[in-house]
């Protein structure tokens, strides 16, 4: 098969590699659509020790089965693999299952390739009709999601009574901005460096935009909710910042663990902070849902390139020469 191998820092090529073989438990997967996360730049930057090369990277995937119960149909990859017998999974929080697996992520190759092997139970059949570069959408738009949900259980006020700021307009940071916006929030303010990002997230919703790097972009102690999507030690410094008394920052982003929190104002003000991982399969489901039914707009933000063409897709990532939040690869 055809696969994007990540070789090392900043080199990644297509090439040749050997078919994978499902195991008793796993299908065969033909990829349709797979999309460059967040992740996958950190890795091919050099910043993730947890990707070594050589690796096929991708883990944002949809598919078409070719063997098992669901065979010929279209399906979306939920890539967390849990044990489901520990405490978390039985509890129904499998993203925090201490003996997870990701694919992308040794020991399991990605999604950048022509042919992918996961668990029967780590697929969801969609309509046929759906698109399946906006099916690959389904884990960025999950992780952003179970975000939103976390943060509501312990905002002292409803969605509509705050205003929320999400730093970075990412794929991640622009679904949390559409689900605050589907499930009411009062305002969304989405802040990112990226001009040509900036312009396509205005079209993408009734959002404020703004660039956080201008002074006076955002007024300081006026948001109920701060979603941080980037995770960087200037994004947790402009959070502590915006974050109201009383109010919850949720952390997304894995960008660095430099620092940048405000601690001292978090005690005297009672502000939450609260890390967000992945999604649950409820999430994940409620998710393909929503993006079935057109509750978070058409999606229209993507670009959409071949996989042969994926080294430049990643080279223009590196370099900020993409508007789009999301890049979605066809094989």
């Amino acid at each position: 098969m055809k696969a994007l191998v990540y070789t090392g820092p900043k080199q990644i090529e297509l090439r040749d590699e050997p078919d994978p073989q499902a195991l008793e438990d796993e299908v065969l997967v033909r990829v349709e659509a797979v999309g460059i996360c967040g992740s996958d730049m950190h890795a091919y930057f050099g910043h993730d020790e947890r990707r070594p090369p050589p690796l096929i990277l991708g883990h944002e995937a949809c598919g078409r089965v070719l063997d098992g119960r669901f065979q010929d149909r279209r399906v979306v990859i939920n890539p967390l693999i849990s044990c489901g017998h520990c405490d978390d999974c039985l509890g129904g929080r499998a993203n925090l299952c201490r003996s997870r697996q990701i694919i992308s992520m040794p020991p399991r190759q990605g999604a950048f390739a022509e042919l992918l092997k996961i668990p029967e139970t780590n697929i969801l059949p969609v309509p046929d009709d759906l698109d399946p570069a906006h099916a690959a959408l389904a884990e960025p738009i999950a992780t952003a999601l179970h975000a939103i949900t976390v943060a509501e259980r312990v905002l002292w006020r409803p969605l509509g009574e705050a205003s929320c700021l999400v730093m970075g307009g990412g794929s991640v940071g622009l679904a949390a901005a559409l689900v605050l916006a589907s499930r009411g929030a009062c305002g969304v303010t989405v802040a990112d460096t990226n001009a040509g990002r900036r312009e396509t997230v205005s079209r993408a919703g009734p959002f404020t935009v703004v660039d956080p790097t201008e002074e006076g972009a955002f007024e300081p102690n006026a948001f109920g909710l701060v979603v941080d999507a980037v995770g960087g030690r200037a994004t947790r410094a402009a959070a502590s910042a915006a974050v109201a008394p009383g109010g919850v920052i949720v952390h997304i982003g894995l960008m660095d663990n430099d620092g940048g929190l405000d601690v001292r104002k978090f005690t005297l003000q009672e502000v939450t902070f609260i890390g967000s991982y992945t999604y649950t399969m409820v999430d994940f489901r409620a998710t393909v849902d929503a993006i079935q039914a057109g509750v978070l707009g058409d999606l229209g933000w993507i670009e959409r390139r071949r996989l042969d063409a994926g080294a430049t897709a990643f080279d223009d990532l590196a370099h900020g020469r993409s508007a789009a939040p999301k890049i979605v690869l066809v094989p």
